[in-house]
């Protein structure tokens, strides 16, 4: 599989990937008119920060208690109730008069039941296009994203500034919908990846059993903690500059969409697997100028520069998911996800600590300094291991025996 024209021929790769859209504006859109309110309400870098990123801490907890679930249940059911469950959450905070302590509670409950979700969807896009694929298809995905975010951003600011945030958040409560009903309709029933039933324990046992390799353990971090630090620093757009955040936004989105572009389709292989590094490096230089505050127009073409450094994410993806199981892959890319997620939210607060104490611009400078330390102390670990060929895995130890689904409980 090496063209675009493959994936889309692809039986229920269209589909998916057309829900995946939806559900990336709605994010986008929500996420921008929840942070504007929560802003305007509290006058706090620090809550804004955590009303757009912090949900994801509570990727921490299903990661340690639900990620088992993520091979073991019906993909279309779940890929489709999550969205249904998100476009409830995002309309009751569009309620007049809420409380901020209440709107915080319903996002951590969504992200509660997201810390599972992308470990549904990436197997089943994993098991959709098999490892060859998989490389191409995710870099779709990031370019949709990336599309998606600068639209989303964009009309998000329009949509705030003329209308309200509240009425906003309607809007992409309405999204969510439209995910949900073009998941129903367009994927096809399938089994489980998995058999037995979820629990603490199967998802503690699988976790240690990735974690055992040293690999996987490097890439699982780099693919955490770098970049998961400069969200921290997108998180404090608002706050830099509250009434062009959308463009900031906008500009980083349509850097990640170059650099998923680039990475995905137009760099050789041999090539890409010597980028890694280099890309989280280029992630994080540019916001090392934001020491000196500069204006807006500097400020967006930073955040474009930096952001297509987020290409990195692509290469280690690649190299990971040629060592993970077949029957592991929703459960070795949700822990993906939910490690990302979870260190964007401690990444969020942290940031939006600083910037309490200083101001968003020292503090972006802060957080990329700190995302250059670790990939730098972590770039030699890594060389130290080659890549594994592509569609090859290297020789897994063998796993516990899995017990049957009646005595499978915590």
């Amino acid at each position: 599989m090496r063209t675009y024209s493959d994936l889309f021929r692809t039986r229920e790769f269209t589909p998916l990937f057309l829900s995946s859209c939806f559900k990336s504006a709605a994010s986008t859109v929500s996420g921008l008119a929840l942070g504007t309110l929560v802003y305007r309400a509290t006058d706090s870098p620090l809550l804004s920060a955590l009303s757009m990123f912090g949900p994801s801490l509570a990727q921490v907890v299903g990661a340690t208690t639900m990620l088992s679930a993520a091979d073991r249940v019906a993909p279309r059911a779940t890929v489709t109730g999550i969205a249904l469950a998100f476009a409830l959450g995002t309309a009751a905070m569009a309620i007049p008069g809420l409380p901020v302590w209440t709107l915080f509670v319903l996002l951590l409950l969504l992200g509660l039941i997201q810390s599972f979700g992308g470990g549904v969807l990436w197997g089943l896009l994993n098991e959709i296009l098999a490892k060859e694929g998989y490389l191409l298809g995710r870099s779709v995905f990031n370019m949709m994203n990336g599309v998606a975010q600068i639209t989303g951003y964009a009309t998000g600011g329009v949509l705030v500034a003329l209308l309200s945030p509240r009425l906003t958040l309607l809007m992409a409560a309405a999204l969510y919908l439209v995910s949900a009903v073009t998941a129903r309709l367009g994927l096809t029933r399938r089994a489980p990846r998995a058999s037995g039933r979820p629990s603490v324990a199967q998802t503690w046992r699988t976790n240690a059993r990735l974690w055992s390799s040293p690999e996987r353990r490097t890439l699982y971090l780099l693919l955490w903690i770098p970049n998961g630090l400069i969200v921290g620093c997108e998180s404090l757009y608002v706050s830099y500059a509250p009434n062009r955040a959308g463009a900031l936004f906008a500009c980083a989105a349509f850097g990640m969409f170059l650099g998923d572009v680039t990475t995905g389709r137009f760099l050789p292989p041999p090539v890409r697997a010597r980028l890694g590094i280099p890309f989280l490096l280029l992630l994080a230089t540019p916001y090392l100028v934001f020491a000196l505050r500069p204006g807006v127009g500097v400020a967006a073409v930073c955040v474009a520069v930096a952001s297509i450094g987020f290409g990195a994410s692509l290469i280690q993806q690649e190299r990971l998911v040629s060592l993970i199981p077949d029957e592991l892959s929703g459960h070795a890319l949700g822990l993906h996800t939910a490690g990302m997620l979870t260190m964007q939210g401690v990444s969020a607060a942290l940031a939006g600590g600083v910037a309490q104490l200083t101001s968003p611009g020292p503090a972006m400078t802060v957080m990329a300094a700190v995302s250059i330390a670790v990939t730098l102390t972590m770039a030699p670990s890594l060389r130290r291991r080659p890549a594994a060929s592509p569609g090859r895995q290297r020789p897994e130890p063998a796993a516990p025996r899995e017990r049957q689904s009646g005595v499978n409980t915590p």
